[in-house]
C-alpha cells in the first residue's frame, strides 16, 4: 500500500507562503480607490504634479496601515506616523540639497538609528520609524524643484485625505446605532463572541488556542475603545455604554478561562448567554432574558454571576474601566534605549546608511546614466529590515518575488496604457487592491511597485522596471548581511525583552491574587470593587504582554536557522508563563467564591512555578520569587 508523502518545508520558507486569510475588507477597498488616485488626478489638472506625487505616495503608506479597528484608532494609526514622514520628507530635503554624500549618508544613519530604536516601542512607533525613513529617502533621494516644507505639507494632506476618509465614510451595517462607534461595537461584540467560543471548548484540544484568541479580542476592543477623544472621559451615551459592555466582559472572560484551565467540559447553554450578549452589541439592542447556567462549580457560579451582571449593564449602560495600564514617556524611553532598541537600530543604521550611501554611489556612476532618483534602493532596505513585517529570510524572499512581480507586470502596463490618464487609473486600481494585498508580504509588494513606478512616470521619470528590480536586489543583499552580522550584546534582544515584559507582568499578577488570598476582601464576582478592578488589569497586563512575547518568538523561530538558534527555548518559557496566568486565574475565581485558594490550585501553582525556575536560566530569563516558590 503506497503513502502518501507530505514535503515537510523548512520554517523559514513556509512561513514565506503562509497568507492571512478573512473577509475582503471592502470598505477599506473604496477608501483605496478614493486616496492616491483622485489626489494624483487633482495634481495633474492643476499643474502641481510632482507635488502630487509626494501626496499620493503618502496616501499609499496610510492605506497600509488602514486596518480593521476604530475610526478613533485610526487617528493615531494613520496621523501619528504620517507626522514622521513628513518630518523625514524635511530632513531628507534639506539635508540632501545643503551637504555632500558623505555628510548626507552620516545624517541618513543617524536617522535609522533614531527610527529603529522607536520601532521596539510599539506597532504605532513602528509605523513612525518606517514613515520617517521613508520619507527622508524620498526627501533626499527624488529630486523635485519645491522646497521642503512644500513637500511636506503635500505628504500630510495625502495622508490627512484618507485618513478623513476613514473618519467620514460609514462601513456596512454601521446604520445600527452610531456609525462613528462601529468598530468599537464589532470589538466589544467580538469579546462575547470568544468567551462563548472558549466556553465550548472547555474540556477539549482546541481550549488553548480559544483562550489564546478571547486575548487577542480582549486586547483588540481594548484598543478600540482607547482612542483619542476631546475629553479625558467617554464624551456621548453610546461610548459610555459601549465601555461598559467591554468591562462587563471582563469577569465573564474570568471565568471561561478558569473553567477551560478545569479541564472540563461545559454545558451548551453555558455559552447562550454570552453569544446573545454579543448580538445585542452588535444590534445596539437589549439583551432580553439569559439563559443562567449551572451553579455546581466555583467557576460555573462566576460566569452566572458575571452574565446576571452583564444584564443589568446592557440595561443601565453607565461607564466603564478600561483596565489598562498606560505606559509613560519613561517606559517608552527604556525600550527605545533597552536591548531590543539598541539591537533593531544598529541594524536599521546599518542598512539604511550603506544602501543610501551605494544608492548615490550607483546613481552617480557613468554607466548606470546620472540618474537623479536614488531614492528605491534605501527606500526598500527600510521595509527589508523591519522585523515586524516577518521573519528575515521571508521578507527578503517575498520583497524581491514581488518586486519582480510588480515591475513587470507595470511594463506590460506602461507599454499600452495612455499617458496620463491611464497611469493614474492604475494608481487608484492599485490602491484599491492595497488593503488585499496586505495579507502576504509579496502581493502588497507587487502592487505597491506597480503604484509607485505608475506614480514616479507621471511625474516625469522614464520606466525603469529593470533598474528597480536590480535595486530591489542589492537591497536584499544588504539587509541579508546586516542581518547576520553579529553585533554588541546578546543577539535575539528582541525575544528576550518581549518575555521579560511578561515575566514580570505575570507575576505581578500572581502577587496580587496571593496578596487578595492573605487578606480577603468582600465582594461579588459581578461587583469590580478595587481590588477586584485591580485584579483585572494587572490580568489584562500580564495576557497582553504574553500575546506579544508569543508573536515575537514566532517570527524568531522562522528565522534562518543562524538566527533561530538564539532564540531557542523561549516558546517553551512562554507556555509556562501563559500557564501560570491561567493558573493564576483560575485560583483568583476559586478565591472570590470559596475566600481561599484550594490545595490543587496551589499544588499546579508550585510545579508550574518550579519549572520556570528550570527553563527561565536557559533563556536568560530569572523568575522571582515568590512565597508559594519558595
Amino acid at each position: 500500500m503506497s503513502r502518501r508523502i507530505t514535503p515537510h518545508l523548512p520554517p523559514w520558507l513556509a512561513h514565506a507562503l503562509r497568507a492571512q486569510r478573512g473577509p475582503v475588507p471592502w470598505s477599506a477597498v473604496t477608501r483605496g480607490a478614493l486616496s492616491a488616485g483622485p489626489l494624483l488626478l487633482l495634481a495633474v489638472r492643476t499643474g502641481l504634479v510632482s507635488l502630487g506625487v509626494v501626496a499620493a505616495v503618502a496616501a499609499m503608506l496610510a492605506g497600509i496601515n488602514d486596518r480593521p479597528g476604530s475610526r478613533r484608532v485610526s487617528v493615531k494609526r494613520i496621523g501619528v506616523p504620517a507626522l514622521g514622514g513628513a518630518a523625514g520628507v524635511v530632513i531628507g530635503t534639506y539635508t540632501g540639497q545643503g551637504t555632500g554624500a558623505v555628510v548626507l549618508t552620516v545624517v541618513l544613519t543617524a536617522v535609522g538609528l533614531v527610527a529603529g530604536g522607536m520601532s521596539a516601542v510599539g506597532p504605532v512607533a513602528s509605523a513612525v520609524g518606517t514613515q520617517l525613513l521613508v520619507g527622508a529617502a524620498i526627501g533626499a533621494g527624488m529630486p523635485l524643484p519645491e522646497p521642503g516644507w512644500e513637500r511636506a505639507l503635500a505628504y500630510l494632506a495625502g495622508a490627512g485625505w484618507l485618513l478623513v476618509l476613514r473618519l467620514v465614510l460609514p462601513t456596512p451595517g454601521s446604520l445600527a446605532g452610531d456609525f462613528r462607534f462601529d468598530g468599537e461595537r464589532e470589538a466589544v461584540a467580538g469579546v462575547y463572541e470568544a468567551v462563548a467560543e472558549l466556553l465550548d471548548a472547555a474540556g477539549g484540544p482546541d481550549a488553548i488556542r480559544r483562550r489564546a484568541a478571547l486575548t487577542a479580542a480582549l486586547d483588540h476592543a481594548q484598543d478600540a475603545l482607547a482612542g483619542p477623544r476631546l475629553r479625558r472621559y467617554a464624551s456621548s451615551s453610546t461610548e459610555r455604554r459601549l465601555h461598559a459592555q467591554y468591562a462587563a466582559a471582563l469577569p465573564l472572560a474570568e471565568a471561561a478561562t478558569a473553567l477551560a484551565w478545569a479541564e472540563e467540559t461545559v454545558a451548551e447553554r453555558a455559552s447562550e448567554g454570552p453569544r446573545r450578549l454579543a448580538a445585542a452589541v452588535r444590534g445596539n439592542t437589549h439583551t432580553g432574558p439569559l439563559p443562567a447556567p449551572s451553579r455546581a462549580a466555583p467557576a460555573l457560579r462566576a460566569l452566572d454571576d458575571a452574565l446576571l451582571h452583564a444584564a443589568e449593564v446592557f440595561d443601565q449602560g453607565g461607564g466603564g474601566d478600561l483596565h489598562t495600564r498606560p505606559r509613560s514617556a519613561g517606559d517608552r524611553l527604556r525600550a527605545a534605549l533597552g536591548s531590543a532598541g539598541r539591537e533593531y537600530g544598529l541594524r536599521v543604521a546599518l542598512c539604511f546608511g550603506a544602501s543610501a550611501a551605494v544608492a548615490q554611489a550607483l546613481h552617480r556612476s557613468q554607466w548606470y546614466g546620472q540618474h537623479e532618483h536614488w531614492y528605491w534602493l534605501p527606500a526598500t532596505a527600510v521595509f527589508l529590515v523591519k522585523p515586524d513585517l516577518g521573519p528575515l529570510a521571508s521578507r527578503v524572499l517575498n520583497r524581491a518575488a514581488g518586486t519582480v512581480l510588480g515591475a513587470l507586470l507595470f511594463a506590460g502596463f506602461a507599454a499600452v496604457l495612455p499617458r496620463p490618464e491611464g497611469l493614474i487609473a492604475l494608481v487608484a486600481l492599485s490602491g484599491a487592491l492595497i488593503p488585499v494585498a496586505t495579507r502576504h508580504f509579496a502581493a502588497q509588494t507587487a502592487v505597491v511597485t506597480v503604484l509607485v513606478l505608475a506614480l514616479v512616470m507621471v511625474g516625469g521619470e522614464p520606466q525603469a522596471s529593470a533598474g528597480r528590480i536590480g535595486e530591489t536586489l542589492l537591497a536584499c543583499a544588504i539587509v541579508l548581511i546586516a542581518g547576520h552580522l553579529p553585533m554588541p550584546g546578546q543577539r535575539g534582544g528582541g525575544v528576550r525583552a518581549r518575555l521579560s515584559t511578561a515575566s514580570e507582568a505575570a507575576y505581578a499578577y500572581l502577587t496580587h491574587v496571593l496578596d487578595e488570598a492573605d487578606a480577603p476582601r468582600v465582594g461579588t464576582s459581578g461587583t469590580p470593587s478595587d481590588h477586584r478592578a485591580t485584579r483585572w488589569t494587572l490580568r489584562r497586563e500580564a495576557y497582553r504582554t504574553l500575546a506579544e512575547a508569543r508573536s515575537a518568538i514566532s517570527l524568531a523561530a522562522h528565522e534562518l536557522p543562524a538566527l533561530a538558534r538564539h532564540t531557542e527555548g523561549a516558546d517553551e518559557v512562554a507556555r509556562l508563563l501563559e500557564r501560570l496566568v491561567d493558573t493564576t486565574t483560575a485560583c483568583a475565581v476559586h478565591l472570590d467564591d470559596t475566600g481561599r485558594i484550594g490545595p490543587h490550585h496551589k499544588e499546579r501553582l508550585t510545579a508550574v512555578l518550579a519549572e520556570l525556575a528550570g527553563r527561565g536560566e536557559r533563556v536568560g530569563l530569572r523568575p522571582p520569587r515568590t512565597p508559594l516558590a519558595g
